[in-house]
């Protein structure tokens, strides 16, 4: 097998040397490294080039793709002699972190301990592989513990081992029966689709019967089954049976099963059962059990808003819940449902539920001074805004418009990319973590293998405190055109501001032009387009969105229809450009010039967007995002409108983000 480089690689990459400085961008490693990807599958090729490939700048490949062919099979002495090896490098950490995982998976929890001090910046899956390895080890649980708030009480777990640990953090030494008792009493408001999957990971009846055993409780498989299958015969039983702590319990189970059902005749089943049972002397139905059915049904409530729009009842049900801890999905339901409404002092009472550390977002630290705001409290409020409005996102931008304080260039680091000499290109390319990822972008390595480099090296920069180095990185990047990663540079290190590289500008002529012929803002096209692609022209999602602005097949020929001609090919910049600005403006004239509604649709659709408008009267805008229910819109929605206040400053045509996003009325 010939290991060097093929002459048209090799021709390749020795031309684009030319516009690199000397320093590491002489490291001919980069193109076996591309051959190498290619052949990373083939362990017994892996080693031959990790000989040819020793001491290289990109050296540690071979091996990481030799172990991880078959990582299962890897020791922990060999993933952590790799890591020695290769210290502080992205590599070393994804080998420690991917081992971690499989052996966390497999049930190798001594392992998981073994590698576990190899991992510095764990993501939520790795982090929930280290703390499976230590939940039951009886000297350190603690480092499981560091975990309880992402797991323990959330019922919206993405990651498979995070939901294994929840599950297995009962054994862990350090939980207690109150800590039992409210994962168990969320486990049984838990809806019918969950309980009667046969996926493991979302049917609980498993951890429902091992908790309620822990707990002392006559809870089975075989009442669970009862329950579920008729919920009503077990409610109309409950009525003739003595109190017992097993059948609180059950009670909330039951209600949960029909609030799955219908969420009005779970609550008039409550109400009944409620009035009956104040009538007698000694009650059946706990104030815990009250509070935990009315808490079901008010969640059960939030989870069709898209369907069946808002409702005042679901703050009503929240009101009669409070007493019992939330967990953040219920404190964020009744904050949505109270700021939909305006309900200010509900806002208060549902910002309260929350941990201490939640508080403390800027997102719910803006809501609280918005609800001190409205309930007299204007100092306060005034207090929490001045904090707010020093940070250049969207709620420190809302912040200054209730301040009265105007954005400026200067805040966000002025619209005049940075100058850059030939020596600071070449201390650039003088660090190794830059040097990797400029030679493969130089190189049209795949965007996995640059993203991963690229951010590593940022960090490393970050954590040395070089922020001109990121700087000058970034500046390098933008003028390649990976606008993406130069945005990741100034975004992810803080106090450093530079509008011109972090929301740059390319393609401006069809922009500009597009957006005035159909008579939109040019800074919100900008703004999407930043949002949807990072200005990556072969952008492409897994539905099948294409181009700078995302636009799927089917908008296209429905906009196509709608200009009166034939679907354009949308990896065209200025054709994909085109098509964006005629939808923006298509969906803002179908929302009554509602900018915001407008880039709900965009995101998910116009129709579902309308389903969330207030059913009467107006609310700020910044209401009807707040409670948009699809979190991905909800988030979307905010980055645009962050992005385009931006921009507008940067055009020269500065709007205030309260002002562009105006009021929200139905239509």
């Amino acid at each position: 097998m010939m290991l060097k480089p093929t002459c048209r690689l090799l021709a390749l990459s020795l031309a684009s040397l030319t516009a690199l400085p000397l320093a590491n961008a002489n490291d001919g490693s980069v193109y076996q490294f591309l051959e190498a990807d290619r052949q990373k599958n083939n362990p017994n090729a892996m080693r031959q080039y990790e000989q040819s490939m020793q001491g290289t700048l990109f050296g540690m490949y071979p091996t990481y793709w030799r172990m991880n062919y078959n990582l299962s099979s890897q020791s922990p002495d060999a993933v952590n002699e790799f890591v020695r090896q290769y210290p502080r490098n992205v590599m070393s950490e994804k080998l420690a972190a991917d081992y971690a995982e499989t052996k966390a998976r497999e049930g190798d929890y001594a392992s998981v301990r073994a590698v576990a001090n190899s991992i510095e910046n764990a993501d939520a899956s790795e982090a929930c592989a280290i703390a499976l390895g230590y939940n039951q080890s009886t000297a350190d649980s603690m480092r499981a513990l560091y975990q309880k708030p992402n797991v323990w009480l959330n019922t919206q777990i993405k990651q498979s081992l995070c939901d294994k640990l929840a599950s297995e953090m009962s054994y862990n030494p350090r939980i207690n029966q109150t800590d039992k008792h409210e994962q168990l009493i969320r486990m049984m408001r838990i809806d019918k689709r969950q309980l009667s999957s046969k996926n493991p990971a979302i049917d609980k009846t498993a951890d429902i019967v091992s908790l309620s055993n822990q707990l002392g409780l006559n809870i089975n498989y075989g009442t669970l089954q009862e329950v579920r299958n008729n919920p009503q015969g077990f409610l109309g039983r409950f009525q003739t049976e003595a109190f017992s702590q097993t059948n609180q319990y059950l009670y909330v189970y039951a209600i949960s099963l029909l609030a799955h059902r219908s969420h009005w005749e779970a609550a008039n089943q409550l109400t009944h059962d409620i009035a009956i049972d104040d009538r007698r002397p000694n009650h059946l139905i706990s104030d815990m059990a009250r509070r935990y059915a009315w808490r079901s049904i008010a969640v059960k409530r939030m989870n069709v808003n898209t369907d069946e729009g808002f409702s005042r009842d679901a703050i009503s049900w929240f009101q009669n819940s409070l007493g019992e801890p939330f967990n953040f999905e219920e404190s964020e339901d009744y904050a949505q449902a109270a700021i939909h409404f305006g309900q200010w002092q509900d806002v208060i009472n549902a910002i309260g539920t929350m941990s201490v550390v939640t508080q403390q977002e800027n997102i719910w630290q803006y809501w609280l001074a918005r609800a001190y705001e409205q309930t007299g409290k204007a100092g306060q409020a005034r207090t929490i805004y001045t904090s707010l409005a020093k940070e250049i996102d969207y709620y420190g931008l809302l912040a200054k418009d209730r301040l009265g304080q105007k954005l400026t260039l200067n805040d966000i680091g002025g619209n005049t990319l940075p100058a850059l000499s030939s020596q600071q290109e070449q201390q650039v390319m003088a660090n190794p973590y830059f040097a990797r990822a400029f030679l493969l972008m130089q190189n049209n390595a795949s965007l996995e293998h640059i993203n991963r480099e690229w951010n590593w090296a940022v960090r490393m920069a970050k954590e040395t405190g070089n922020t001109q180095l990121v700087l000058h990185a970034a500046k390098m990047a933008h003028d390649k055109g990976y606008y993406h990663r130069s945005i990741h540079a100034i975004e992810n290190t803080p106090n450093l501001r530079n509008a011109a590289l972090s929301h740059p500008m390319p393609y401006s002529d069809s922009v500009i032009r597009h957006s005035r012929n159909v008579g939109i803002d040019p800074a919100w096209a900008y703004g999407i387009m930043r949002q949807e692609s990072r200005f990556q022209p072969a952008a492409r999602s897994g539905a099948a969105a294409s181009g700078l602005m995302q636009i799927i097949p089917g908008t296209a020929a429905q906009i196509a229809r709608g200009m009166g001609e034939s679907t354009g090919n949308m990896g065209d910049a200025d054709t994909n450009i085109r098509y964006g600005t005629w939808f923006l403006n298509d969906l803002a004239n179908r929302a009554g010039g509602q900018i915001a509604v407008a880039t709900a649709g965009y995101n998910a659709g116009p129709n579902a967007a309308k389903k969330w408008l207030p059913a009467y009267g107006n609310i700020s805008a910044d209401q009807y995002v707040e409670a948009i229910p699809y979190g991905e819109t909800r988030a979307y929605v905010k980055h645009v409108m962050e992005n385009a206040t931006i921009y507008g400053a940067l055009l020269g045509n500065y709007l205030p983000i309260s002002q562009r996003m105006g009021v929200v009325r139905p239509y």
